[in-house]
């Protein structure tokens, strides 16, 4: 695809069922290989704080930090969808969140804002949107939430859970939300969101049913200290270069290669 990435554009990809390939990028120079390899979306993420800055999680990633970050990758490509995480405690109220969004569009370029949270995000969503600001939110695990949560944790997996994430999936598309990121959830239950929404819903940790799949930059590199992630591959294993291995793992996204069985939770 060599014409610039819109919504719009990724909305007939949806409807077409053509897979949607999102990755995150941090700097100029990553967001050239990545445009160059054919990554639809790019994800500035706030999983910067871990891979980047060498925290042990994405919290006290900033604003500023944020800003900076997408404003390098906005400079490194032009054809790609740029996402820009709105980071912890930037999205408080919604008057907070639109002020922050701003920046996030305003000073760094970003064409889109994520959030992550389910029924206490709705009326922020659906403040932004109508305020123009384009909004992916984010349901599943939410690393925000990390100490909530008691750690890194499927969720969804009980009918509980799983009720309550397809109700805010709903919600948040009914508030104005155009994508959504589903994070670690059984596979079942990401199809079954994924064909419920109109908006395209993009996996991670969340198997092959989603309309598309987005990784960790670092893990798919296989340059992420510690243990990767159970459903990331390292791309770089069977590659001769870094555009090599982004290449490999768009066409794998593309062709529906991946994920693949082990990179899936029941």
């Amino acid at each position: 695809m060599n014409s610039k990435t819109t919504i719009s554009t990724l909305d007939t990809m949806k409807a077409e069922g053509r897979r949607i390939a999102v990755l995150t990028a941090y700097d100029a120079g990553f967001a050239r290989l990545a445009e160059a390899a054919g990554v639809d979306v790019i994800l500035v993420g706030d999983s910067l704080g871990m891979v980047v800055q060498g925290q042990e999680s994405t919290l006290p990633v900033t604003v500023e930090d944020m800003v900076y970050h997408t404003a390098m990758v906005k400079r490194g490509c032009s054809r790609p969808l740029i996402v820009a995480d709105m980071p912890f405690m930037s999205h408080g109220t919604p008057r907070q969140a639109l002020d922050n969004a701003g920046r996030l569009m305003k000073e760094g370029g970003a064409h889109m804002v994520k959030l992550e949270g389910g029924h206490a995000q709705v009326e922020t969503v659906k403040h932004l949107t109508d305020r123009a600001v384009p909004v992916c939110a984010h349901l599943g695990l939410l690393p925000q939430s990390i100490h909530q949560l008691g750690g890194y944790k499927v969720q969804g997996r009980d009918s509980r859970g799983a009720e309550r994430i397809l109700a805010d999936a709903h919600e948040l598309q009914d508030a104005g939300a155009q994508m959504l990121v589903l994070e670690c959830v059984p596979e079942l239950l990401a199809r079954e969101i994924s064909l419920a929404l109109e908006i395209p819903v993009i996996g991670i940790g969340a198997g092959r049913g989603c309309d598309g799949q987005v990784l960790v930059l670092h893990d798919m590199l296989g340059i992420t200290p510690g243990k990767v992630p159970r459903f990331s591959r390292n791309f770089m294993a069977e590659a001769d270069s870094i555009e090599g291995a982004i290449r490999a793992y768009v066409d794998a996204v593309h062709d529906g290669s991946f994920p693949a069985e082990e990179h899936c939770f029941r």
